[in-house]
Order: structure tokens, then sequence, then C-alpha cells
């Protein structure tokens, strides 16, 4: 363990300076000219050549001239002209979906640098047919305006896994949040979230529970295993023997808290897809028929009027799910504290996880935010429940107790 212990700490210390070097390389990067053979040009491109019909087109511009340029915003249209080879013929798609274009703004990108522009609320509406793309701009550059036409890109079907994916967990999800939106006061998209999030975690109650069960039964027998450790000090062979036979006397199975989660995931994934993209109008696609009279424009973006849940929320969310992640942190450690090599990661972690956790809702749409704090004060109260049931197969850290029988 010493050893493993040492090449982590090997990987880290050579990330940091990789990630040092890389940061002062570019650092000194932006400060150059750029190359006097591509001054006054502008690479206008795709990022890949082939995108599959699940694939978001993504166009890559970078500025190798000498000033700013600007893209106007061409909200609710699409960002740039786009054209499909039809029978040998380009021809130009375009559509308009209902967006909120309030806080659409021209995009500016400086000499030397590039930006993405993805088709996020476009893409299957104009890529949805599989075929051959490009795409062109228009922009001044200086004092002419000029036309700039990307590579030909090709849309593919999208695998069987994909299929699989979308069919079995995603669509199903997505489709029940929109009939909980459609049902609620007001088109509600934050009830339905909260009311679908709770669905889900109940539905997947027993295997989260025996998750948190055989997490708490591992917990239960640690003490034991750093004695063992202590006691057999050097004898890895001894170690491994004795902790195995724990392991059977206690009925703990150490994959026992990984197996449920991994049944959960595929379900969670889904639903936390189905929330970042429920309030996209391109996924009108994916609504089944019976939701024909209803469309994602009627739903409302406001929770009560109080947050936007298209937008991201940059206090409140993220300090409120920031701490109930740190309570399920606490509670899931247990009354014990961790001991030995547990000790010092488990501290780490449960500070770590709820910083991390409340910076990713606050570079999210809220809606995101209310499916994770639904979810976790789910998990806060499970938790609580399953500390107070008995550990049942495992003994604590006291040691066994002999009863000696006498006979006459």
């Amino acid at each position: 363990m010493e050893k493993f212990n040492q090449l982590v700490k090997n990987v880290l210390i050579f990330l940091v300076i990789f990630l040092a070097v890389n940061w002062v390389i570019n650092l000194f990067k932006g400060d150059q000219q750029p190359d006097p053979a591509a001054q006054n040009t502008i690479v206008f491109t795709t990022t890949k050549n082939e995108y599959t019909r699940r694939d978001i087109v993504t166009v890559k511009i970078k500025n190798n001239t000498t000033s700013a340029i600007t893209i106007p915003s061409k909200c609710p249209a699409e960002p740039f002209d786009t054209f499909r080879n039809e029978n040998n013929e380009w021809v130009k798609k375009s559509i308009s979906p209902k967006l909120d274009c309030t806080d659409k703004k021209d995009l500016e990108i400086m000499p030397t640098k590039e930006a993405l522009v993805p088709y996020l609320n476009w893409n299957h509406a104009l890529f949805g047919d599989m075929g051959r793309y490009k795409v062109e701009m228009k922009i001044k550059v200086g004092t002419e305006e000029k036309t700039f036409t990307s590579n030909e890109f090709t849309v593919v079907e999208e695998g069987l896994f994909s299929k699989l994916w979308v069919g079995v967990f995603y669509r199903p999800i997505y489709n029940t949040m929109i009939f909980l939106a459609k049902i609620m006061p007001g088109h509600d998209i934050g009830l339905a979230i909260i009311i679908l999030t709770l669905i889900i975690r109940t539905i997947l109650l027993i295997p989260s529970q025996k998750a948190m069960k055989a997490q708490k039964r591992m917990q239960d027998i640690q003490p034991r295993l750093e004695k063992i450790k202590e006691k057999y000090k050097g004898d890895q062979q001894k170690i491994a023997m004795e902790t195995m036979a724990i392991w059977k006397e206690s009925k703990v199975n150490p994959m026992g808290s990984c197996l449920p989660l991994l049944l959960q995931l595929p379900f969670l994934i889904g639903i936390f897809y189905a929330v970042k993209d429920s309030l996209n109008p391109d996924n009108a696609y994916l609504l089944y028929k019976t939701y024909e009279n209803f469309t994602l424009g009627d739903i409302s973006h406001s929770f009560f009027g109080i947050i936007d849940l298209s937008k991201p929320n940059l206090y409140v969310l993220p300090i409120i799910i920031g701490g109930l992640q740190f309570i399920q942190m606490k509670l899931s450690m247990g009354s014990g504290k961790p001991q030995g090599e547990m000790a010092s990661a488990s501290k780490t972690m449960v500070y770590f996880m709820p910083v991390m956790i409340a910076v990713f809702t606050a570079s999210l749409p809220a809606g995101v935010g209310f499916y994770w704090g639904t979810s976790t004060l789910y998990g806060v109260i499970q938790q609580v429940f399953v500390n107070k049931s008995k550990s049942g197969n495992s003994k604590d850290d006291k040691e066994p107790t002999v009863r000696v029988i006498t006979t006459n």
C-alpha cells in the first residue's frame, strides 16, 4: 500500500508540473503575433468531418487577423447559413424555433483567439436527416463583408448502443417529465423535475438501500481490519487471509456497495440529461405522439416566478445543494471516525465533494440544480434511516466475547 500511495503522489506531482508548464506555454503563446502567412485570414470549420444524428454539430472559428471580428447573433434563427446536398445541389435549410433571445449577444473574437459555436437549439431540426452538409458565415472583416464556407461534413446514423440508450432510458424519462409538466399548475417544469426525481429515486430505493447498508457494514468492520493490519504489519499474505475471514464471518461483500450503484447509473444519467435538455425546443422530436397538441413552448421556465430554470443560478442553489451534499457525506461516514488509510481520504472527500457539486451546479441550468438538490435530500433522509438501523451481519469494533462453558 505504501508503494501504491507513493505512486499516486508521483502521478499527482507529474500532473501538477505538466499543467503548470502548459499554462506557462499558453500564457506566452497568447502574447505572440499571428504568423504573417496566416494574417488576414479566418479559419471556419466544423469540429468533425462526421457526426451522428445525436451529436451536436459545432463550428470552430479561428481569428488569424490583426483585429477583432464580430459575429452577429441571428437568434432565433440558426447561427450560420446551413446547406444540405440534395441531388447534387446545395439546398439551404432554415428554422426559427421559439427561443428567448433577450440575453443573446453578438460574438466577438479577438486576434489569435478562437471560439466554438454549437447548433444546440437547432441541431436535430437541421441535421436530423443523414447526408452531406456545409455551413456559411457572412461577416465584416475590416470594412469589407466576406463569406466563409466550412468544410463539407457528413451526418450518419447513430450506433446501436445510442439507439438503445435513447429508446430504453432517455426518451421514456424525458416524456414522463414533459407529461408531469403538462399536468402541473402553470406547466411548471420545476415541480415536474422534483416529482420525477422522487419517482426515479423511489424506483431505485431497493438497490440504493442495499448499497448504503453494504457501505455501513464495511465501516462497522473497519476497526477490526485496522487491528489486523497493525498486528500482522509487513505480512501481506496473512493480512489478506485474515481480512477475507472477517468479510466471510461478517457476510460483507467489498463490491456490495458498487454493484447496486451501477444498476442505478443509467437511470440517474438519463434523468440528468432529460432535465438538462428539458427546455431545448430542438428536442420536440423526442416527444411521443400523445403530445401533438402540447409544445415545449407551453412549459414555464420559472419556478413560481422566483428562479429561471433555463439559466444558471449562481448563489442560492449552489449553497443549498453544497450544504445538502456535505450533510449526506457526513451521514454516510456513520457515527464512527474513519481509521488508518481511509481517514485522510474520507476527510478530503467530505469537504471536496460538496464544493465540487456546488461549482458544478452554478455552471448548469437551475433545472439541473433542482434535480440534484431533490435527489440529495432524498439520499440524506434515506441515509438517516440506514444509520438508525442495526448493521445486522457485521460486528462492531469491540473484540469478540468468549463464552466459557464448564461441565461437572
